[in-house]
């Protein structure tokens, strides 16, 4: 046991089996599922986080029959001929000691096809496909297939399953009034809505037998208009328990829900509270989840009591080695997930494998893997941003002897993102990197940098150029006026933004810069942060809303600007663009598209919209246009003809993007 993390640690007796420990890998779905000898990929995935000594292992969901598929083809459980691929999952996590738990979901209104089923025809705003009123027949046919499912999940190895009632999924449209119009035994009065699930557990209960974990994934905050009120909350609760359930996690809001849930905006642990409300009112272990990404954060929740279970999904991703390092007192050494959501969600929305931006091994491990090598080579990284230091990491972990500079300190643009609201963690992003290069023997040379002659001088055996990128200043009459300021100096606090601004470049960056410039201080408390957002946390309301969010306008007037006639924040992440947007517009920021500059003087700035003339008068232009590869030294080591390796913002500026940086030095790392 964990002499710092002795909560964490501590097993939890279910009576007919044992938890090895207090954290559970939430589920997530990888996209590894529904494609070609996914699951070969998906087992060598699941293995390497049971490696890594977590408890208790969800999968990703899984539908219980065709209608239940969140996509065309996605993932389904149903038939006998598809346990012998799920065996080789199980199969693999109990080799490594863990396991395994089958989560069953059943997509309802939120399928993405014209097969869909809900308890009522009412379309969901986030799908396409008005679905089908389920017919009393299919209902029950639908509660034959969960238990089906159950019963080959049983059979394919796992450990138990999860059932997801949370989130907005078919169970939870039973569940609510909101998504619920029916006037038979399954609509109307809550104890009708609640039938469906607790008919699931009941009867997957008598199936699989008392030997067997069913965990109930229950919406205890649906942050919906017409959501359930707390006392429905506990009322469900009770009887799932009493249903059969061996654990109840928490959910938190609906898919289309605009308030922000597990984004790295949102405070550490902020809905924690609302599993340790539950807890005095049922016996069973109470799983608390959403933003909890360190050993720390997770003792303290376990410590206090505010609830049994701790889970955890997109840390795993981040780091499969989460609970070992925890475990021996390495936890500097985590590499924690910052919740960016870039190479996760965003991925699997767009149809496409998860990753994770800070691990590009995670769902590639079979793909990119990092082995000793046999022919250890004498490398100079020059620049140490996100794909320096990426490069620098791995390529020592496999031998070479690696000496990287940089004219600054470590981190690059890293340190200018972990200034913005909301982005905060990328500075465990540059501790990990911190820990793990001093780990690894790399030399350091911060501060420092070398001409192209004294490169060629160290007679090394590879170059690695990281050296980032260059503002771009766009061609714009009075472009060199004292009131035009680069990005960088308004975020490193150089200069400091006057009352009116304009930021020109409505990109990552520009829309980073002004959230920066509209943060009102002194906001900052997860109790501040859940009333701007409209969270009631003494539960008065339906849902958990407040009646109205806090937080007006900023102090600042901001403008952000854009030449693209599209909707403005269109390149930012699907599943976090909403939320920056969303910020902004309280915060009262004016986005204009289709903007063209026409010039820059003591008045302010000139523009036109739609061919109309306007003048915005401010007294400072922040300069957010792009950016442009720094390669001079590159250019200079190629034309003496030296072969160099360009990596990060140095090969491609567009969109600063870490996640193709990160991923960039680790693959060349892994095969130099």
């Amino acid at each position: 046991m964990s002499e710092q993390y002795p909560c964490m640690f501590k097993p939890l007796d279910l009576g007919f089996t044992r938890l090895q420990n207090r954290v559970i890998m939430g589920s997530m779905h990888t996209g590894l599922e529904d494609s070609h000898d996914g699951f070969r990929k998906l087992s060598r995935f699941y293995q390497e986080r049971a490696r890594g000594g977590v408890g208790l292992i969800v999968t990703g969901g899984v539908s219980p029959d065709f209608s239940g598929q969140l996509v065309p083809f996605s993932s389904q459980l149903s038939f006998r001929w598809q346990v012998l691929k799920h065996k080789r999952l199980t199969t693999a996590v109990h080799e490594a000691g863990s396991k395994i738990c089958l989560q069953l979901l059943h997509a309802g209104r939120y399928a993405m096809h014209p097969f869909a089923v809900a308890p009522s025809a009412l379309k969901s705003p986030i799908s396409p496909f008005r679905p089908r009123e389920m017919s009393l027949r299919k209902v029950r046919r639908t509660i034959d297939a969960y238990v089906n499912a159950a019963v080959l999940a049983r059979k394919a190895g796992y450990d138990g399953v999860e059932i997801m009632g949370s989130e907005g999924y078919l169970i939870n449209q039973f569940i609510c009034a909101h998504t619920n119009k029916r006037e038979d035994e399954w609509g109307g009065p809550y104890e009708n809505r609640i039938r469906f699930a607790i008919e699931i557990v009941t009867n997957i209960r008598k199936a699989v037998g008392s030997d067997w974990i069913i965990i109930y994934r229950l919406s205890m905050l649906d942050l919906l208009k017409d959501g359930s009120s707390w006392e429905e909350v506990v009322q469900l609760a009770q009887s799932i328990e009493q249903a059969g359930a061996s654990l109840i996690n928490t959910g938190i809001g609906w898919h289309e829900v605009r308030i922000p849930t597990i984004a790295a905006m949102v405070p550490r642990a902020a809905f924690t509270w609302v599993t340790s409300r539950l807890k005095p009112s049922v016996s069973i272990p109470l799983i608390t989840s959403n933003r909890i990404n360190t050993p720390a954060q997770a003792e303290q929740i376990l410590q206090h009591g505010e609830a049994d279970m701790v889970s955890m999904a997109r840390p795993f991703l981040a780091d499969p080695q989460f609970m070992n390092k925890s475990q021996s007192d390495q936890g500097a050494r985590i590499n924690t997930c910052i919740a960016c959501n870039q190479g996760c969600l965003d991925r699997v929305f767009r149809k496409q494998r998860a990753t994770c931006l800070v691990n590009p091994q995670a769902c590639y491990e079979t793909e990119l893997e990092i082995t000793k090598t046999d022919i250890p080579k004498k490398i100079i990284v020059m620049g140490l941003g996100p794909a320096g230091l990426a490069f620098a990491n791995v390529a020592a972990q496999r031998g070479h002897t690696v000496t990287a500079y940089d004219v600054a300190d470590i981190g690059g643009q890293l340190n200018l993102a972990l200034k913005i609201p909301g982005k905060q963690e990328f500075r465990e992003t540059l501790r990990y990197f911190r820990q793990e290069l001093e780990h690894n023997g790399v030399i350091l040379k911060t501060g420092q940098s070398l001409t192209a002659r004294q490169i060629k001088a160290t007679e090394c055996d590879a170059v690695i150029i990281a050296t980032g990128v260059t503002p771009r200043k766009p061609a714009i009459d009075g472009i060199n006026h004292p009131m035009v300021v680069s990005y960088i100096d308004v975020i490193s606090g150089k200069v400091e933004a006057g009352k009116r601004v304009a930021i020109i470049g409505a990109g990552g960056i520009g829309f980073d810069v002004a959230t920066l410039l509209v943060d009102q201080p002194g906001v900052d408390s997860t109790e501040d942060w859940l009333q701007s957002w409209g969270v009631d946390k003494n539960y008065l309301n339906r849902g958990g809303l407040l009646p109205q969010a806090g937080n007006g306008p900023a102090q600042r007037k901001v403008y952000l600007l854009q030449r693209k006639p599209s909707k403005m924040g269109a390149s930012l992440g699907k599943t976090t663009g909403w939320i920056h947007r969303a910020a902004l517009k309280k915060a009262g920021v004016e986005m204009l598209v289709g903007v063209n500059y026409r010039r820059i003087d003591d008045r302010g700035l000139h523009i036109d919209i739609a061919e109309e003339p306007g003048l915005l008068d401010v007294d400072q232009v922040v300069l957010c246009a792009g950016q442009e590869p720094n390669r001079r030294l590159a250019d200079e080591l190629a034309s003496s003809g030296m072969l160099v390796h360009i990596i990060g913002g140095a090969d491609k500026a567009v969109e600063l993007d870490a996640e193709r940086a990160i991923r960039q030095g680790v693959e060349l790392a892994a095969k130099i």
